[in-house]
Protein backbone atom coordinates (compact mmCIF):
# COMPACT_ATOMS: atom_id res chain seq x y z
CA UNK A 1 0.00 0.00 0.00
CA UNK A 2 3.25 2.34 0.41
CA UNK A 3 2.53 5.26 -2.50
CA UNK A 4 4.40 8.23 -3.73
CA UNK A 5 8.04 6.96 -3.18
CA UNK A 6 7.06 6.51 0.52
CA UNK A 7 9.22 3.25 2.65
CA UNK A 8 7.32 0.29 2.00
CA UNK A 9 7.02 -0.01 5.82
CA UNK A 10 4.41 -3.69 4.83
CA UNK A 11 5.00 -7.30 5.03
CA UNK A 12 2.52 -10.14 5.26
CA UNK A 13 4.20 -11.17 8.95
CA UNK A 14 3.56 -7.79 10.21
CA UNK A 15 0.40 -7.15 8.96
CA UNK A 16 -0.66 -10.46 10.20
CA UNK A 17 0.34 -9.68 13.30
CA UNK A 18 -1.07 -6.46 13.95
CA UNK A 19 -4.50 -6.53 11.67
CA UNK A 20 -4.94 -9.77 10.61
CA UNK A 21 -8.92 -9.20 11.26
CA UNK A 22 -9.11 -6.56 8.76
CA UNK A 23 -9.31 -9.15 5.90
CA UNK A 24 -11.73 -11.21 7.92
CA UNK A 25 -14.59 -8.40 8.75
CA UNK A 26 -15.31 -8.39 4.57
CA UNK A 27 -18.78 -9.95 4.95
CA UNK A 28 -20.56 -7.17 4.54
CA UNK A 29 -18.26 -5.93 1.44
CA UNK A 30 -17.83 -8.92 -0.15
CA UNK A 31 -21.77 -9.32 -0.60
CA UNK A 32 -22.24 -5.67 -2.09
CA UNK A 33 -19.82 -7.13 -4.55
CA UNK A 34 -21.99 -10.24 -5.32
CA UNK A 35 -19.20 -11.86 -7.74
CA UNK A 36 -20.62 -14.07 -10.67
CA UNK A 37 -18.53 -17.24 -12.13
CA UNK A 38 -17.50 -15.05 -15.33
CA UNK A 39 -16.41 -11.49 -13.51
CA UNK A 40 -13.44 -9.70 -14.17
CA UNK A 41 -12.49 -7.92 -11.34
CA UNK A 42 -9.71 -5.48 -10.19
CA UNK A 43 -8.48 -4.97 -6.97
CA UNK A 44 -6.98 -2.24 -6.11
CA UNK A 45 -4.66 -2.31 -2.91
CA UNK A 46 -4.77 -5.85 -2.54
CA UNK A 47 -2.13 -6.52 0.28
CA UNK A 48 -0.72 -9.84 0.10
CA UNK A 49 -3.87 -11.31 -1.91
CA UNK A 50 -5.63 -13.23 0.97
CA UNK A 51 -8.82 -11.38 -0.03
CA UNK A 52 -7.84 -11.52 -3.51
CA UNK A 53 -7.88 -14.89 -3.92
CA UNK A 54 -11.08 -15.68 -2.49
CA UNK A 55 -12.61 -13.26 -5.21
CA UNK A 56 -10.63 -15.34 -7.84
CA UNK A 57 -12.15 -18.55 -6.64
CA UNK A 58 -15.93 -17.28 -6.80
CA UNK A 59 -14.84 -16.02 -10.03
CA UNK A 60 -13.90 -19.03 -11.60
CA UNK A 61 -14.44 -18.71 -15.22
CA UNK A 62 -13.25 -15.02 -14.72
CA UNK A 63 -10.59 -13.01 -14.35
CA UNK A 64 -8.69 -10.69 -11.36
CA UNK A 65 -6.00 -8.84 -11.18
CA UNK A 66 -4.68 -7.57 -7.54
CA UNK A 67 -2.57 -3.88 -8.01
CA UNK A 68 -0.57 -3.06 -4.57
CA UNK A 69 2.08 -0.32 -4.08
CA UNK A 70 4.21 -2.66 -1.61
CA UNK A 71 6.44 -4.55 -3.20
CA UNK A 72 6.89 -6.98 0.01
CA UNK A 73 2.68 -8.00 -0.26
CA UNK A 74 3.36 -8.28 -3.90
CA UNK A 75 5.87 -10.58 -3.76
CA UNK A 76 3.47 -12.98 -1.12
CA UNK A 77 0.72 -12.65 -3.26
CA UNK A 78 2.37 -14.19 -6.36
CA UNK A 79 4.42 -16.65 -4.15
CA UNK A 80 1.00 -17.76 -1.92
CA UNK A 81 -2.19 -16.45 -3.66
CA UNK A 82 -1.31 -16.49 -8.00
CA UNK A 83 -3.51 -18.97 -9.62
CA UNK A 84 -4.28 -19.48 -13.41
CA UNK A 85 -7.31 -16.63 -12.99
CA UNK A 86 -5.21 -14.28 -10.76
CA UNK A 87 -2.43 -12.41 -10.90
CA UNK A 88 -0.75 -9.18 -9.35
CA UNK A 89 1.40 -6.69 -10.36
CA UNK A 90 3.13 -4.01 -8.39
CA UNK A 91 1.35 -0.20 -8.72
CA UNK A 92 0.93 3.01 -7.07
CA UNK A 93 -2.68 2.98 -7.06
CA UNK A 94 -2.33 6.82 -7.28
CA UNK A 95 -1.88 6.32 -10.48
CA UNK A 96 -4.03 4.08 -11.95
CA UNK A 97 -3.76 5.47 -15.63
CA UNK A 98 0.11 4.38 -15.65
CA UNK A 99 -0.94 0.50 -15.80
CA UNK A 100 -2.49 -0.08 -19.47
CA UNK A 101 -4.02 -4.02 -18.68
CA UNK A 102 -6.34 -1.92 -15.52
CA UNK A 103 -7.17 1.12 -17.25
CA UNK A 104 -8.96 -0.35 -20.67
CA UNK A 105 -12.74 -0.64 -19.70
CA UNK A 106 -13.09 -4.23 -19.57
CA UNK A 107 -13.49 -4.88 -16.23
CA UNK A 108 -17.00 -5.77 -14.20
CA UNK A 109 -15.92 -4.81 -10.87
CA UNK A 110 -13.27 -2.51 -9.58
CA UNK A 111 -13.07 -3.93 -5.81
CA UNK A 112 -11.05 -2.46 -3.07
CA UNK A 113 -10.80 -3.11 1.14
CA UNK A 114 -9.31 -1.52 3.62
CA UNK A 115 -6.79 0.43 1.01
CA UNK A 116 -8.59 3.49 0.01
CA UNK A 117 -7.53 5.71 3.19
CA UNK A 118 -4.22 5.12 1.82
CA UNK A 119 -4.12 5.61 -1.48
CA UNK A 120 -6.70 8.52 -1.37
CA UNK A 121 -4.38 10.95 1.27
CA UNK A 122 -2.90 13.01 -1.24
CA UNK A 123 -5.49 16.00 -2.62
CA UNK A 124 -3.32 16.37 -5.83
CA UNK A 125 -4.24 12.53 -7.19
CA UNK A 126 -7.44 11.93 -5.07
CA UNK A 127 -10.09 12.69 -8.19
CA UNK A 128 -7.40 10.87 -10.66
CA UNK A 129 -8.14 7.80 -8.77
CA UNK A 130 -12.28 7.52 -9.00
CA UNK A 131 -11.71 8.44 -12.57
CA UNK A 132 -9.46 5.91 -13.59
CA UNK A 133 -11.72 3.64 -11.65
CA UNK A 134 -14.44 4.59 -13.77
CA UNK A 135 -12.24 4.14 -17.08
CA UNK A 136 -11.48 0.44 -16.21
CA UNK A 137 -14.92 -0.67 -15.95
CA UNK A 138 -17.33 -1.85 -18.84
CA UNK A 139 -20.40 0.37 -19.27
CA UNK A 140 -22.91 -0.55 -16.16
CA UNK A 141 -19.78 -1.94 -14.24
CA UNK A 142 -19.48 -1.57 -10.38
CA UNK A 143 -16.92 0.08 -8.14
CA UNK A 144 -17.19 -1.24 -4.81
CA UNK A 145 -15.19 -1.00 -1.90
CA UNK A 146 -14.96 -0.47 2.06
CA UNK A 147 -12.53 2.17 3.20
CA UNK A 148 -11.99 4.21 6.69
CA UNK A 149 -14.71 7.10 6.88
CA UNK A 150 -15.06 10.13 9.10
CA UNK A 151 -13.49 9.57 12.58
CA UNK A 152 -11.90 6.23 12.19
CA UNK A 153 -9.10 5.83 14.76
CA UNK A 154 -9.72 9.39 15.84
CA UNK A 155 -8.33 8.67 19.45
CA UNK A 156 -5.10 7.15 17.55
CA UNK A 157 -5.12 10.08 15.11
CA UNK A 158 -5.37 12.44 18.30
CA UNK A 159 -2.92 10.43 20.54
CA UNK A 160 -0.07 10.70 17.31
CA UNK A 161 -0.28 14.31 16.81
CA UNK A 162 -0.23 15.65 19.85
CA UNK A 163 2.48 13.43 20.69
CA UNK A 164 4.29 14.91 17.70
CA UNK A 165 3.96 18.32 18.73
CA UNK A 166 5.50 17.59 21.98
CA UNK A 167 8.17 16.28 19.88
CA UNK A 168 9.24 19.31 18.35
CA UNK A 169 6.71 19.59 15.57
CA UNK A 170 4.33 22.18 14.68
CA UNK A 171 1.04 21.35 14.44
CA UNK A 172 0.96 21.49 10.67
CA UNK A 173 3.49 19.49 10.35
CA UNK A 174 2.28 16.65 13.01
CA UNK A 175 -1.25 17.32 10.67
CA UNK A 176 0.68 16.90 7.48
CA UNK A 177 2.52 13.39 8.85
CA UNK A 178 -0.85 11.64 8.86
CA UNK A 179 -1.63 8.58 6.31
CA UNK A 180 -4.87 8.45 5.50
CA UNK A 181 -8.06 10.52 4.55
CA UNK A 182 -11.09 9.20 6.05
CA UNK A 183 -13.81 10.88 4.21
CA UNK A 184 -17.56 11.72 5.41
CA UNK A 185 -20.27 10.15 3.14
CA UNK A 186 -21.53 13.15 1.82
CA UNK A 187 -18.31 13.84 0.45
CA UNK A 188 -18.06 10.62 -1.23
CA UNK A 189 -21.05 10.61 -2.91
CA UNK A 190 -20.46 14.31 -4.09
CA UNK A 191 -16.90 12.91 -5.59
CA UNK A 192 -18.79 9.71 -7.38
CA UNK A 193 -20.78 11.76 -8.82
CA UNK A 194 -19.11 14.10 -9.93
CA UNK A 195 -17.00 11.37 -12.08
CA UNK A 196 -19.93 10.65 -13.20
CA UNK A 197 -20.77 6.80 -11.70
CA UNK A 198 -24.32 6.71 -10.56
CA UNK A 199 -24.13 5.84 -6.47
CA UNK A 200 -26.03 3.16 -5.68
CA UNK A 201 -24.98 2.94 -1.69
CA UNK A 202 -22.67 5.10 0.48
CA UNK A 203 -22.66 4.23 4.41
CA UNK A 204 -21.00 4.27 7.17
CA UNK A 205 -20.87 1.35 10.20
CA UNK A 206 -19.08 2.36 13.33
CA UNK A 207 -17.47 -0.74 14.18
CA UNK A 208 -15.34 -0.79 17.50
CA UNK A 209 -12.70 -3.36 16.25
CA UNK A 210 -10.55 -5.94 19.33
CA UNK A 211 -6.86 -5.65 18.37
CA UNK A 212 -5.12 -8.90 18.24
CA UNK A 213 -3.50 -10.23 21.56
CA UNK A 214 -0.03 -8.20 22.31
CA UNK A 215 1.64 -12.14 22.69
CA UNK A 216 4.50 -10.32 21.03
CA UNK A 217 4.66 -6.31 21.98
CA UNK A 218 6.31 -5.15 18.81
CA UNK A 219 3.88 -7.14 16.27
CA UNK A 220 0.92 -7.36 18.47
CA UNK A 221 -1.49 -5.75 20.61
CA UNK A 222 -1.74 -1.68 20.57
CA UNK A 223 2.09 -0.92 20.23
CA UNK A 224 2.26 -3.52 17.07
CA UNK A 225 -1.13 -1.45 15.31
CA UNK A 226 0.74 1.69 15.89
CA UNK A 227 4.09 0.83 14.61
CA UNK A 228 3.15 -0.60 11.59
CA UNK A 229 -0.38 1.04 10.29
CA UNK A 230 1.14 4.80 12.05
CA UNK A 231 4.38 3.72 10.62
CA UNK A 232 4.57 7.43 8.78
CA UNK A 233 3.53 8.95 12.44
CA UNK A 234 6.77 7.74 13.36
CA UNK A 235 8.97 8.97 9.94
CA UNK A 236 7.69 12.63 10.69
CA UNK A 237 10.43 12.62 13.32
CA UNK A 238 14.37 11.82 13.91
CA UNK A 239 15.06 8.16 14.60
CA UNK A 240 16.29 8.78 18.28
CA UNK A 241 12.87 10.14 19.28
CA UNK A 242 10.35 7.51 17.34
CA UNK A 243 10.43 4.88 20.54
CA UNK A 244 9.77 8.24 23.03
CA UNK A 245 7.07 9.15 20.65
CA UNK A 246 5.30 5.31 20.33
CA UNK A 247 5.49 5.32 24.13
CA UNK A 248 3.51 8.76 24.76
CA UNK A 249 0.69 7.86 22.52
CA UNK A 250 0.65 3.97 23.88
CA UNK A 251 0.31 5.50 27.48
CA UNK A 252 -2.18 8.13 26.60
CA UNK A 253 -4.47 5.39 24.80
CA UNK A 254 -3.99 2.79 27.34
CA UNK A 255 -7.41 3.53 29.59
CA UNK A 256 -9.13 5.05 26.25
CA UNK A 257 -9.29 1.64 24.14
CA UNK A 258 -9.07 -0.92 27.57
CA UNK A 259 -12.04 -2.74 28.62
CA UNK A 260 -12.30 -3.19 31.66
CA UNK A 261 -13.86 -6.39 32.03
CA UNK A 262 -11.09 -8.47 30.49
CA UNK A 263 -8.32 -6.43 29.19
CA UNK A 264 -8.95 -6.26 26.03
CA UNK A 265 -7.94 -3.34 23.57
CA UNK A 266 -10.68 -1.71 21.21
CA UNK A 267 -9.90 0.75 18.45
CA UNK A 268 -12.50 2.92 16.60
CA UNK A 269 -13.39 1.77 13.10
CA UNK A 270 -15.67 3.82 11.52
CA UNK A 271 -16.17 2.26 8.17
CA UNK A 272 -17.47 3.94 4.43
CA UNK A 273 -18.96 1.43 2.22
CA UNK A 274 -20.36 2.34 -1.28
CA UNK A 275 -21.48 0.91 -4.26
CA UNK A 276 -21.27 3.10 -7.26
CA UNK A 277 -21.95 1.87 -11.23
CA UNK A 278 -20.18 3.44 -14.31
CA UNK A 279 -23.49 5.05 -16.84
Amino acid sequence: MATNGKKDHWSAAKYSSAASFVPKLTSTVLSYLDVQRQDRVLDIGCGDGQLTTQIAQAASSGQVLGLDASQSFIATAQEKHTSGNCTYKLQDCTKLAECSEAIDGSWDKVFSNAALHWILRSPETRLDVFRDAYKALTPGGKLIFEMGGKGNVAEIQAGFTAALIHAGLSVDEARAANPWFFPSVDWMTQTLSDVGFEVEKCEYEYRPTKLNPDTDEKTGGLEGWLRLMGAQFLDAVEESKRESVLREVCDVLETVVTREEDGSKWIGYVRLRAVARRK
